[in-house]
């Protein structure tokens, strides 16, 4: 900021400081103003809260200059005044009030904004965001804060405390007016850890002189701002992780077809959660990406949410993310209709795009099910699937169990989606080494499946080689051979010798006959196969380079 105002003298400068309410951004303001007093000619401070407020600053302005008794009377005095002055506008939070219309229409002088509103960029020159303290300031602003005198020991306990704060200063000096009264230093992070909302929105007997809000009172403000539409966002973003939150998320949930998984949720189940989302679409049914803009643009005006452009992300301050709970009088609800959408947009995702998309819902899903004592809605298959896709294999065994339990008591033992279950448990146990378990799994399935839906079936044929690999890794060669041999003949007769399952399965069979010492017949098939993904996939394609 000092840098900044010298810089280019004869030019108008103008800086935003903008953050979360509670951040600091006033105290930061008057501090840089009392170190650089002696450069400005005048000072004026100007209540940017609301037009009202604009207005009386400005005709004060006029007033103690007896320039005359309007607001145009000041801003006409400041752009003839060739000198610098500096015009603080402080609290310009409200996103609907245009505060270019206050400028000085000039070339000269200093303007300072500060504001939760980081859409004010625009018209500044540069701009700095005032997020959370360094550890030793916070350490020290909550020690001056308690009245406690600064000693090795207390040092200690102010780091714990201040981490746990997250290093917001308001926090930090509400903390610090506690203690002072309360006297308990070493008891304060306990009692936070259990008393967090009470103690977050008690207001000091002794206030501060620079706080006039309590940290809960400052951040309700902001929030009593926002369409209903924007507040249940914030709400529901309140169960999610912190951090990462994509509007993917939403957008991927909105095409889920309750009817297109019989076994899963029932509309009525899902009713909330739905009409959440049908909210960002369009009367077609399709997903609106731009009314999804306007309502994380209303959060991002008063800064309760911070947007990455590069990730294309959002994230929420973790004491607003904790704080926005104690909004809701029904936070159950809540919570179970983002489990809901979570587990739509994970049934949505093709599995092709799974691999990235773990790294961008395992900490949603984290946050969502630890906790969750509830089954209804039932998600549970979805969020095993991410975590066997994100390598949690024992987090997706414990789940995939928990799915095959209920399975076999509501649908039966042969439902396809029994099976389905079994058939991922399966693949779990093979992940965790648990051959056994995997052999027996998918030996149950297999029988059923052939029962079923008969011997050429595709899901049959996935079967038999689930259970063929299984073989392979117990060292079973002659019961890999057998389903091999089976499975081979109804592809070429199925799908065509070229169809990648039917090489992938002749390329197996290769491996079975060389462990088997036949040799000629390996090499026999390998050839085949490495001719024809030679032909298919070109020279160099990973596939025949494995050949």
């Amino acid at each position: 900021m000092h840098q900044f105002f010298e810089e280019n003298s004869g030019k108008q400068h103008i800086f935003l400081l903008h953050g979360l309410g509670g951040s600091g951004k006033t105290q930061t303001a008057l501090k840089f103003i009392q170190e650089s007093s002696s450069r400005f000619s005048d000072i004026f401070l100007v209540d940017t809260s609301t037009l009202e407020t604009i207005d009386i600053g400005l005709k004060n302005i006029a007033a103690t200059r007896n320039l005359g008794s309007t607001a145009d009377d000041a801003l006409q005095w400041l752009s003839s005044h060739p000198s610098e002055w500096m015009l603080l506008f402080e609290n310009a939070d409200d996103p609907s009030i245009d505060l270019h219309r206050f400028f000085p229409p000039c070339t000269h002088g200093n303007i300072l904004i500060t504001s939760r509103n980081p859409g004010l960029r625009v018209y500044a020159g540069s701009h700095s965001l005032v997020s959370d303290m360094e550890e030793l300031d916070a350490m020290e602003l909550l020690l001056k804060s308690a009245s406690e005198d600064i000693t090795a020991g207390r040092k200690v306990i102010a780091a714990e405390i201040v981490k746990a704060l997250w290093y917001l200063p308001l926090a930090i000096v509400q903390a610090g007016a506690f203690i002072s009264k309360s006297g308990v230093l070493d008891k304060y992070l306990d009692l936070y850890k259990e008393n967090q909302a009470k103690l977050l929105r008690e207001k000091p007997t002794q206030s501060h002189a620079d706080y006039a809000w309590t940290v809960h009172t400052t951040w309700q403000i902001s929030f009593d701002q926002l369409s209903k539409q924007a507040q249940n966002l914030l709400q529901l973003q309140s169960f999610l992780h912190h951090e990462g939150i994509s509007e993917e998320i939403f957008s991927h949930a909105s095409s889920y077809k309750p009817h297109c998984y019989p076994s899963g949720p029932s509309e009525g189940e899902l009713c909330e959660p739905i009409k959440f989302i049908s909210q960002f679409m369009d009367p077609a049914g399709v997903w609106d990406s731009l009314h999804f803009i306007e309502a994380t643009t209303e959060m991002k005006s008063y800064s309760l949410v911070n947007f990455d452009p590069d990730k294309k992300s959002f994230s929420v301050h973790p004491l607003v993310h904790s704080w926005t709970q104690t909004t809701l009088t029904d936070p159950q609800s809540y919570h179970y209709s983002m489990v809901a959408i979570v587990g739509m947009a994970i049934a949505d995702i093709p599995w092709q795009d799974m691999q990235l998309a773990r790294f961008k819902l395992l900490p949603h899903v984290d946050s969502l099910i630890h906790g969750n004592g509830n089954d209804k809605p039932d998600f549970r298959y979805e969020y095993g699937v991410l975590y066997w896709w994100a390598d949690r294999f024992k987090d997706a065994e414990q789940l995939q169990l928990a799915v095959l339990e209920d399975h076999r008591d509501i649908l039966g033992e042969d439902h396809p989606d029994t099976l389905l279950v079994m058939s991922s448990l399966a693949s779990t146990y093979h992940q965790l080494g648990q051959l056994k378990e995997a052999k027996e799994l998918e030996f149950v399935v297999l029988e059923k499946r052939r029962k079923i839906l008969g011997e050429d079936h595709p899901d049959t044929l996935l079967a038999m080689g689930n259970l063929a690999s299984t073989y392979h890794n117990l060292v079973q060669w002659k019961e890999a051979e057998e389903l091999e041999v089976m499975g081979l003949e109804k592809r070429r007769k199925i799908l065509e010798e070229n169809h990648p399952d039917t090489l992938r399965t002749m390329g197996n069979m290769a491996l079975t006959y060389r462990q088997l010492g036949q040799l000629k017949e390996a090499e026999e098939l390998g050839v085949v196969v490495l001719e024809k993904w030679r032909k298919i996939l070109g020279e160099d394609h990973p596939d025949q380079i494995l050949y």
